[in-house]
């Protein structure tokens, strides 16, 4: 089969840039070739930002669970993320175990149609599939074709035959050492036990030396669970704990102490968390899926894999070196500053910022000076409608251009990293440095850049998605937004004519960004043409460098250091999995259906919210549609559908980098074309291959994706306490972020409508203000002293508070209904307190303090210790459970409440 391969719309048409989707933890970055949702790639490694496009846009359109930026997938997702589910006979892995890799966290239900599927598939030769390759690279408007490689890399993997053998002296001492490491295991339990009643038994008092001196609630039933589940379960909250610390005084210390002294963050990475270990480990199943060859792959899974073979294609990419980036600095109308005759022009005729923008915009999936997407329109959920934004940055946040400190070493890096880039584009052009002229040059681009980051709107000024919303028709917008004689109707009509739409005499649009258009005019009065194409060409530059040859990466290293800390580069299998991946499923729908119970119960409980806006919150709440896992049509073999959304791309091993521009076009096209069709409500928008959740208000809709249906979330071994303060807490989460800040000016069907009560809209003001207090008192030592932005994080705050709340009502409820769950041996804790506990260590994890830096400035969620903190000390209930004193840390005095 020929892999004219399908692949990967950008941010496959995701707008974090506006409030569509929003969840447990935000996008911190990934590795140089992920591609993050605004269309460009971030610099640095797992935890790491952005390079700032983006973080200006609204904070609520995406809400999302997890640390990495999910949602910018390459389009090849959906295909990647069946391939471990698939039957046999079709793509697939065996599980780490089969694979060779590390043992995995996902449940035995999970697994088992991958091990069904991975028996017969792991006698796999070779690390391409059975494609023709293409000697010739795809063709990109304006781009040379290249000449074709002999470089090719095969991985060779051992079959194995089945029937009887003899053991190797190598597997008889690991299963003595497997038998030696249960007998620990067992004795650490006994041991552990031991020790805490000695040490009640020596002092006479509570361990808990903040706590009301009675007895601890104890289960009804003395049995202990020695299921290996629950072994498994509570030797992993053992190990995680830190059971020195008071939990009165600082539970999430009690909680993740254990697990901070033994995980160290990994040169490669600017922060360390639960969520990175198992996407870490989803990774290497990833990896397995990508490098086994299977002759009966489908098409989809063919392409994803000589994408992934064109990544990994080390020596072409240095061979080729800066060649494809000199062809795309032609194909954009140059790079004045890495030239000599630059005269004003581009592609044969005058250079007008209208034409550049819609190349950047149309071709590249790229943002600059303005924002343009097509999404569903706020005020109209069946819709989509255009929406324009102020644009992201280079760096990423507006705080980094005027700032002291360390954010000051960051803007000199940055400086000093576009000065090496100039220079090198300029001697592989065969010019002379030209040094003085150069920085002279790259200086006036900083200068813009400032310029603009100063137009900017601030986070705090952009909450109120009510009040960014400005609809109005293209003549409007010409007339209120002048921009020094830029001409709209051409620039939209330039960005649509690539899909072939039409605009209408009246087209109307959304301005979300008017304070910043209003600033730019006078900005880009201050700069000749040869200026602005020199910006404009930059930030198209500066997202290609990860996918270019060593030395390129090694001229940003400084900068990467800067910004994130890091000092080594990711693995690059790790690089390639990330870029080709976007890209359980009853019980966790009956966990839902619980959760949303509590939550209607819950709203009884307010005094500050008036009965009709109470019953118009619990239409809402019930009304939340679920997608769980993963859509179905992956999985039918007769289904084209997954072959049939990329069967336009053509992916060649031999042209990473044509490849990448492929899905930046395939991606903007892909979002552009939505403009004039009907909103899909079943669209799957996150691969499942993702370990997030998220919440959208405009389809009043809740995603769980299989990536983080496994433990410590979810695991049908685990006892129900765990799921609930795991899995459950973010299924509060989710549906808590339909009624924060910016949730609840969307009605049940999605639109943006006013439902609440003036008396009720002003009491929840009274309410979150309570929060946004509390959470602007944390002060973050790692980030220089700075206090936590209760402004900024507020939306995330009231679901984190929410979510806790709900899932442990409806924890009890279980209880109520099913009886007390037997006690995890080696554990002298009921299950209130574990459901607490489980609860916090999924936020175990630490930051390098350069990125600490840039997360307080950028990120919608506090930081980790924060957000377990600051939910349970607004929680009475947390306070009964390890019976802390008034007043206690833990316990204070002031709580706030919103749900």
């Amino acid at each position: 089969m020929t892999c004219d391969t399908a692949a990967a719309a950008g941010p496959r048409a995701l707008p974090f840039q506006s409030h569509t989707w929003v969840g447990l933890l935000s996008p911190p970055a990934s590795s140089g070739h992920y591609q993050l949702p605004t269309g460009h790639a971030p610099l640095g490694p797992r935890g790491e930002g952005t390079t700032g496009e983006g973080i200006s846009h609204v904070r609520s359109h995406a809400h999302t669970l997890g640390t990495r930026d999910e949602s910018s997938r390459g389009a090849l997702a959906p295909a990647l993320s069946t391939c471990g589910r698939r039957p046999v006979g079709t793509c697939g892995a065996g599980s780490p175990a089969d694979q060779g890799g590390a043992s995995s966290p996902f449940s035995e239900q999970f697994w088992f149609p991958l091990r069904r599927a991975s028996r017969r598939e792991h006698n796999s030769e070779a690390l391409s599939c059975n494609c023709a390759p293409r000697t010739q690279p795809p063709v990109i408007a304006g781009a040379t074709r290249m000449g074709k490689s002999e470089s090719q890399m095969d991985i060779v993997e051992k079959s194995t035959k089945p029937g009887k053998r003899r053991w190797s002296v190598t597997e008889i001492g690991l299963s003595v050492l497997l038998l030696l490491v249960s007998c620990a295991l067992a004795g650490l339990i006994v041991l552990y036990t031991s020790a805490l009643k000695e040490r009640s038994s020596r002092t006479g008092t509570p361990r808990n030396a903040g706590a009301i001196e009675e007895p601890l609630y104890r289960p009804n039933s003395n049995a202990v669970c020695t299921t290996p589940g629950c072994v498994t379960a509570a030797a992993r909250l053992i190990q995680n704990m830190d059971s020195m610390v008071e939990p009165c005084q600082n539970f999430y210390q009690y909680a993740c102490g254990g697990w901070l002294d033994r995980h160290v963050i990994p040169e490669t990475s600017s922060r360390y968390s639960v969520f990175d270990i198992l996407r870490d480990e989803l990774e290497i199943i990833l990896k397995g899926v990508l490098e086994t060859k299977n002759e009966q792959d489908r098409e989809a899974f063919c392409k994803a894999k000589t994408l992934y073979n064109s990544c990994m294609n080390e020596s072409l990419i240095e061979q080729r070196d800066s060649q494809p980036l000199i062809e795309l600095i032609d194909t954009v109308g140059g790079w004045p500053v890495a030239s000599e005759d630059w005269n004003g022009t581009a592609a044969g005729k005058e250079w007008s910022m209208e034409d550049a923008l819609a190349t950047l915009t149309s071709r590249f999936h790229k943002k600059v000076l303005l924002d343009i997407f097509v999404w569903t329109d706020d005020r109209d959920s069946s819709h989509h409608i255009i929406y324009i934004d102020q644009p992201g940055l280079g760096m990423p946040s507006r705080d980094y251009y005027f700032n002291d400190g360390n954010y000051k070493k960051v803007r000199e890096a940055y400086l000093q990293f576009m000065f090496s880039i100039v220079l090198m584009a300029r001697e592989d052009r065969n010019l002379t440095r030209d040094e003085d002229r150069v920085w002279e040059e790259v200086m006036q681009v900083m200068q813009l850049e400032t310029d603009i980051a100063n137009a900017t709107s601030p986070a705090e000024e952009r909450q109120d998605v009510t009040l960014l919303y400005n609809k109005m028709t293209l003549s409007e917008v010409q007339e209120a937004f002048f921009l020094n004689g830029f001409n709209w109707t051409q620039f939209v009509r330039g960005v649509l004519s690539s899909v072939a739409i039409d605009l209408h005499p009246q087209e109307e649009v959304v301005v979300y960004g008017a304070p910043y258009l209003q600033r730019l005019g006078d900005v880009l009065a201050k700069y000749n043409t040869r200026t602005l194409q020199n910006y404009v060409t930059w930030h198209l530059i500066i997202d290609r460098v990860s996918s270019l040859s060593r030395r390129f990466k090694e001229a940003r290293a400084h900068y990467r250091k800067a910004l994130y800390g890091t000092t080594v580069e990711e693995a690059r299998w790790r690089d390639c999995v990330r870029y080709v991946q976007s890209s359980m499923e009853n019980a966790v729908s009956n966990l839902i259906s619980k959760i949303q119970e509590a939550y209607v119960e819950t709203l009884e409980e307010l005094s500050w919210m008036d009965a009709q806006s109470k019953e118009k919150a619990k239409e809402k709440v019930m009304a939340i549609r679920e997608q769980i896992g993963y859509p179905d049509h992956i999985l039918e073999e007769t289904n084209l559908k997954l072959d049939q959304e990329y069967a336009h791309l053509n992916f060649s091993e031999e042209y990473y980098f044509e490849n990448i521009l492929q899905n930046l076009h395939a991606g903007a096209q892909k979002s552009l074309r939505k403009l004039r069709e009907r909103v899909d409500p079943d669209l799957w928008i996150i691969g499942a291959a993702v370990v997030n959740a998220f919440y959208s208000p405009n389809r009043n809709q809740i995603v769980f994706p299989a990536g983080i249906l496994q433990p410590p979330f979810f695991s049908k071994h685990q006892p129900q306490a765990l799921n609930f303060g795991g899995i459950g807490m973010v299924i509060g989460h989710e549906i808590t972020h339909g009624f924060d800040d910016n949730g609840r000016n969307f009605d049940k069907d999605g639109n943006m409508y006013n439902w609440w009560s003036t008396y009720s809209a002003e009491h929840f003001k009274d309410q979150s203000q309570c929060m946004v207090h509390q959470y602007g008192n944390f002060t973050w030592k790692l980030a220089g002293e700075q206090n936590v932005s209760g402004i900024s994080t507020l939306g995330e705050n009231i679901a984190d508070n929410g979510g806790v709340r709900q899932a442990y009502k409806a924890y009890l409820k279980w209880v109520e209904r099913e009886g007390e769950e037997p006690r995890l041996p080696g554990l002298d804790l009921n299950h209130k307190q574990l459901f607490f506990l489980n609860f916090a260590q999924v936020w175990c994890g630490s930051y390098r303090p350069e990125y600490a830096s840039q997360s307080i400035k950028t990120d919608s969620h506090s930081p980790l210790e924060y957000r377990v903190m600051g939910s349970l000390q607004n929680f009475e209930e947390f306070s009964k459970a390890f019976h802390c004193k008034k007043g206690t840390p833990m316990n204070p005095k002031v709580k706030c409440r919103v749900w």
